[in-house]
Formats: C-alpha cells, sequence, structure tokens
C-alpha cells in the first residue's frame, strides 16, 4: 500500500513568518485530509547562554513564555473556527531541539524559508537540522506567500542527485494533487538518473508529468527562478540540489538561493 502524508506539522510562534505557516498548514491538511499538529516554542535566543552570566537570562525566558501564551490563546481561537483536525502542543527551550523533538511521526514539517528582515528564528538553521536529524520533508513558505496552492502548476527541481531522488518521492501525495507537474532540469551534462526515468516514475503513480530543459544561461538558481516565475508555478520540489551534502559552511549554491529568494513554497528533503 503506498504511504500518504496525513501528518502536518507546523511551527507555531510570534514573529514575522508565523502567519504564513500557518495559512499553507491549513490548505495542506485539507488538501491531504490529514491532521494538524501546532508546536508552539518558546525560544531560548542562542545567545543567552552569556546573558544569564548577568542575570537577565530568566527576565528574557519569562517574556518569551509570555509572548507565546498570548499566541496560543490567539492562534487556538481561530483555528478552533477552521475545518481541520488539530492538537496543539508547547515547548520551552532551544528551537532546534524542541522541533526536532516534535517531528515524531510527522509526515510533513511547515517552516519559511528565510525571512525577509530578520533572522530571528534562524529558518535556514532550522530547514537544515531538520532535514538532517530527522529526515522530514519541509515545506519552506516565504512569509508573504499566504496559502498553498497543492491543485496548481507544480515544479520537480531535478539534477539526478540522490537529494533530487528523495525530494520526488517523498512528495508523491503532494504532486498527486497537483494540475501539472514540470520536471526541470537545467543543461549541465550527463545526470545519475535522466529526468526521463524520473518521469517514468510519477508516471508508474499515475502522474503524467512534463519534461523540460533549460540550458544555463548564467547560474542554475537563475535558471530554476525563471521557470519558475514563466511557468506561475505554485511551489518547487527540490533536494539539497547540485551537492553530496546538504549542509554546508551555509547551505551554498542553489539550495541556499532558493531558501532566500523563492516567491514560492519550496519543497525540500535530503
Amino acid at each position: 500500500m503506498e504511504a500518504t502524508m496525513k501528518n502536518v506539522l507546523v511551527l507555531m510562534h510570534d514573529d514575522a513568518g508565523q502567519e504564513a505557516r500557518f495559512q499553507a498548514a491549513l490548505d495542506l491538511t485539507r488538501g491531504l485530509e490529514g491532521h494538524l499538529r501546532c508546536v508552539d516554542i518558546a525560544m531560548v535566543p542562542a545567545y543567552v547562554g552569556d546573558y544569564t552570566e548577568f542575570g537577565g537570562g530568566a527576565a528574557l525566558l519569562a517574556d518569551e513564555q509570555t509572548r507565546e501564551a498570548a499566541n496560543r490563546v490567539r492562534m487556538e481561537g481561530r483555528l478552533k473556527a477552521e475545518d481541520v483536525p488539530y492538537d496543539w502542543v508547547d515547548a520551552t527551550g532551544f528551537a532546534r531541539e524542541c522541533l526536532r523533538d516534535a517531528t515524531a511521526l510527522a509526515d510533513l514539517v511547515v517552516l519559511n524559508r528565510e525571512l525577509d528582515k530578520i533572522d530571528y528564528p534562524d529558518m535556514r538553521d532550522l530547514i537544515c537540522d531538520t532535514i538532517l536529524k530527522t529526515g522530514k520533508p519541509i515545506v519552506a513558505v516565504p512569509e508573504k506567500t499566504l496559502g498553498f496552492d497543492l491543485y496548481g502548476h507544480a515544479v520537480v527541481a531535478w539534477d539526478g542527485s540522490r537529494t533530487a531522488e528523495a525530494a520526488l518521492q517523498a512528495t508523491v501525495s503532494l504532486l498527486k494533487h497537483a494540475g501539472t507537474v514540470t520536471i526541470l532540469v537545467v543543461d549541465e551534462g550527463a545526470l545519475r538518473l535522466p529526468a526521463a526515468e524520473a518521469a517514468e516514475y510519477l508516471s508508474r503513480h499515475g502522474i503524467r508529468p512534463e519534461v523540460r530543459v533549460v540550458p544555463k544561461t548564467d547560474t542554475v538558481g537563475g535558471a530554476i527562478l525563471g521557470v519558475v516565475e514563466a511557468l506561475k508555478a505554485a511551489y518547487l520540489v527540490m533536494g539539497g540540489f547540485g551537492h553530496s551534502r546538504f549542509l554546508e559552511a551555509a547551505f551554498g549554491g542553489v539550495t541556499r538561493r532558493m531558501l532566500a529568494e523563492s516567491p514560492v513554497p519550496l519543497l525540500l528533503a535530503h
């Protein structure tokens, strides 16, 4: 029997990206006919260790807990008016560890790509840690994108790597809902797994994708962004694109650029 995505986890935290995460998670849960788990983390800042020497750590944490308690009241009030089954989990601690612990039995984790004007929470760090240490696929939404269109045009960035393969296999449940699926190859020569094989794999799951090969005119990232815009893509599926390891010093290359600039939700796997 084919595995399906049913358990959607979303990070709840009173920050600039929360509304985008919330709306995307609602759409995903409805479309997948699943269950939504909201994890609200009162986050201990990474620098709090130094501050505690001066007695300020407890005050910082108390303020954060007060904000998140109010956040729960506000957001759970809205949730009760939505037509999705959900549960709510409160956690306090370092963001990476709390999120990692919460992902048990989650099929999909909803975060943001990099936030536009602030670096807290550090979404790139959370994505990297969660994927590498839990293996869970991530939906990373831009903070100004409200919602996730399951039924629109899905683009799969394909470089034939093992991480691209993992992303493709992890997203079959979502791709089945898409109105159109395009497998995008930026021509850089021979691939470990040709795009035609990826298309055949999807066809066996009842998905009939198109394969589109574009030249690398400037950078791979630029080529991908150009196609996403031209096709009016609803979302972009990709692995740790073009690297033997998803984590480098600061992601690096194509993946890093997508996390900084993608105008549509990213679905990432490793």
